[in-house]
């Protein structure tokens, strides 16, 4: 528990959807407004098309976000394939204002949010037909029961797209803060290995596994020469986590090009 509350201080800021609507303007913002804000990850919604490329959710189904945030993926995924998605994050702050950001675009009635921990969801065995996670398992040390939770709610054949960041090699240089971890107290970085062996010890069949750091390394250069020459955006998710978000910018990028971490990209299921 000691672990969790130090997550959410470090995720905890309040005013959030205030701080977001009133830079763009407007109380009733549209999805594709509040996309340079609403995907908490360096590649923005570049990272949740593809994860939900891979994921392939249907209109019909039930979707589980694991560490959703301040609901933009959730609001994106409703929107764009028009299922019905339940979030789960640790942070109250986060809960607060995806729940009011919800309401302002229209999607509170498709996108429901809950507060509680991705080690104990507070939801009912085999309820969801897919679920994905994008860059949250970095603040977990119990890896395995993560997924083990997920297994559990997720229906026979369901299936969970994950998108993590890995220890690469050097740990002992890694720089910090990062976007998830000022110190190395909260940041828990597995290699892609103990990744495979968690989700496998977990009772998932593996569909996809990837490494994709090589790919979207051009990316992650370009958003970090960004930050050095321009500093932060107007619209940005600096916005939720504030101004030091510029240096945890730089500093996450220069790990990857250093080779400290690599970006997996999985699809996992469930065996019917």
């Amino acid at each position: 528990m000691r672990g969790e509350r130090a997550v959410t201080a470090h995720y905890g800021r309040t005013g959030i959807a205030a701080r977001i609507l009133a830079a763009l303007g407007t109380e009733t913002p549209t999805v594709e407004m509040l996309e340079p804000i609403d995907h908490f990850h360096g590649r923005g919604v570049a990272a949740t098309r593809e994860l939900v490329a891979m994921l392939k959710p249907q209109p019909e189904e039930a979707v589980l976000d694991i560490g959703s945030g301040i609901g933009g993926p959730a609001r994106w995924i409703a929107a764009t394939c028009g299922c019905r998605v339940t979030g789960v994050d640790l942070t109250g702050p986060f809960c607060e204002a995806a729940r009011a950001l919800n309401a302002a675009t229209g999607l509170g009635d498709r996108v429901r949010i809950v507060e509680g921990s991705a080690l104990a969801l507070p939801l009912p065995d085999a309820a969801f037909d897919c679920a994905y996670s994008q860059n949250v398992v970095m603040n977990i040390a119990d890896k395995l029961a993560m997924y083990r939770e997920a297994f559990r709610v997720l229906k026979p054949g369901g299936r969970l797209a994950l998108s993590n960041l890995c220890a690469g090699r050097d740990l002992a240089g890694f720089r910090y803060p990062v976007p998830w971890a000022a110190t190395p107290a909260t940041s828990f970085l597995a290699t892609p290995e103990e990744m495979r062996a968690d989700l496998v010890a977990a009772g998932f069949e593996i569909a996809v596994f990837r490494d994709t750091t090589d790919e979207t390394l051009p990316a992650v250069i370009r958003n970090r020469e960004r930050l050095e020459r321009d500093g932060l955006p107007p619209l940005g998710t600096h916005l939720i986590l504030g101004e030091e978000l510029r240096e945890m910018g730089i500093n996450s990028a220069r790990n990857v090009e250093e080779g400290r971490a690599r970006s997996i990209e999985a699809l996992v299921r469930k065996p019917r």
